[in-house]
């Protein structure tokens, strides 16, 4: 019962601070206004007798100024006036006027006194508890209310920490607990922990990796030199260990040798898989060590390798779906990031080329056709480039078992790459296929011909080539 007395005063108080300012009509602040706009034009009216007194006005001037000031002041006099009569001197013997509000906000005062109880009332019937019982703060879990960790792990890590102090040679025990830390946010403990366990166990290279990389978290994200000898011992046993060769290039660059740092970082980048989650980071990297050596990014970053093939068949059919949706969406941001770079760089043509491939293989072709048609207009002689853009035009095409004609953009393209460039194998091999699909075989013999010298005899080309022009002379 004393919750719900509490509750009905807090509810008219509320009420009793909100109406009453309604039902009031406010005119001390228009009253304070009108005399101070009086009295600014008092002030004129003084000035303009000084000035007119200085002769820097005529009679006329002053007299049609005197007369507009006196309006003002008397449109103000009219809108003084109203129902209170000698405001000024009840104000002064500390009387109120009685003026009523207006109707808006004595409805609007009548409708809050009303739906504010009944509002409140309805929010607690719904969601209130008044049969909860008082929590005791001793016995709440604080930690758990404030995002921190249960009270279980609290006591495993407590159980573990007695467990260490009695054996404490337990590498394992030290690298959980380092763990454990590191997820807590307690980096300076982790790091501590994480370095007993090194000491112990040695040549553990994941060990050794997540020791080095809570050094540089506890750290700020600079690399301290314990961390760089710690990457540096994993590059020792492993040099293709990705985590330590970005890290030690890291280290590098922070203290100053950009060149040595660039190098390290294009090396992995060159040496790692498109789908690889650290690429994005590394391209960021060698962008950042390029600016720092004044050298352009875009030709100082080399191309990763083409993505790994997933399995046809995992083992586990949801975690490979799910890596799956990770690496599209990983290959995506880097394909978004590079048009973005393009957009604020749109000179770079082999980034647009790159953008286009991507867009492709993506099966985006109007993106794709896009990229390709910002590179020509970069660079409208380039061969490859006419090529490029000739081929996103062809991926665009609908497939058919039946040859036919190329688009003519393309073709008028790839005939553009082939008067620049005469030996093209791209342009000749396309052209050639155009003309056998229209039924112009001289032109496609000539065309083939001229691709066939550039092979030899054993490779795999000039045997397709010549199966062709075979075909060509059978009449197929």
């Amino acid at each position: 019962m004393l919750f719900w007395i509490v509750a009905a005063a807090l509810t008219a108080a509320v009420v009793l601070l909100i109406v009453p300012p309604l039902l009031r009509k406010p005119e001390g602040a228009a009253e304070e206004r009108a005399a101070y706009d009086l009295e600014v034009y008092r002030d004129q009216l003084g000035e303009l007798e000084r000035d007119q007194g200085r002769g820097l006005i005529s009679e006329a001037q002053a007299a049609a100024a005197r007369a507009e000031i006196g309006r003002r002041m008397l449109a103000i006099a009219d809108r003084g006036k109203g129902p209170v009569k000698n405001g000024a001197k009840d104000a002064k013997k500390g009387k109120v006027p009685a003026a009523r509000a207006p109707r808006s906000a004595m409805a609007l005062a009548a409708l809050l006194a009303v739906l504010l109880p009944l509002g409140t009332l309805a929010v607690y019937g719904k969601l209130g508890r008044p049969e909860l019982p008082a929590q005791p703060l001793a016995s709440r879990n604080l930690d758990h209310e404030r995002g921190g960790p249960p009270k279980n792990v609290l006591a495993a890590m407590d159980k573990l920490k007695a467990q260490l102090a009695e054996t404490p040679d337990d590498p394992q025990g030290w690298a959980i607990l380092g763990q454990a830390y590191a997820k807590m946010g307690r980096l300076p403990e982790a790091a501590d922990a994480l370095g007993k366990a090194v000491a112990l166990a040695g040549d553990d290279l994941e060990l050794l990796g997540s020791y080095g990389e809570v050094l540089i978290s506890a750290n700020g994200g600079t690399v301290p030199d314990e961390a760089r000898k710690t990457f540096d011992r994993v590059l020792a046993k492993d040099p293709t260990e990705p985590r330590a060769r970005f890290y030690a290039a890291l280290a590098r660059f922070q203290a100053g040798d950009s060149k040595d740092a660039l190098e390290r970082w294009s090396a992995l980048l060159a040496e790692s898989h498109a789908d690889a989650p650290w690429v994005p980071i590394v391209r960021t990297q060698i962008a950042e060590a390029a600016k720092a050596l004044n050298l352009d990014p875009a030709k100082v970053t080399p191309e990763p390798l083409p993505a790994q093939q997933q399995p046809p068949v995992a083992q586990n059919q949801g975690q490979g779906q799910t890596e799956g949706e990770d690496q599209q969406q990983m290959i995506r941001g880097m394909v978004d990031g590079l048009a973005a770079r393009l957009e604020a760089n749109p000179d770079d043509v082999d980034g647009w080329l790159r953008l286009s491939r991507s867009y492709g293989v993506m099966g985006e072709s109007a993106k794709a056709i896009d990229a390709a048609r910002k590179a020509r207009e970069q660079a409208p002689q380039r061969p490859d480039v006419l090529v490029a853009y000739a081929s996103a035009l062809l991926s665009a095409e609908p497939r058919s078992s039946k040859p036919g004609p190329m688009p003519e953009e393309a073709v008028a393209s790839l005939r553009q790459a082939l008067a620049a460039e005469p030996d093209n194998r791209d342009a000749l091999w396309l052209l050639g296929l155009n003309a056998a699909g229209v039924g112009q075989t001289a032109e496609a013999t000539d065309l083939w011909t001229r691709l066939l010298a550039q092979f030899k005899p054993e490779e795999p080309e000039y045997t397709l080539i010549r199966a062709r022009l075979e075909s060509l002379k059978a009449g197929g």
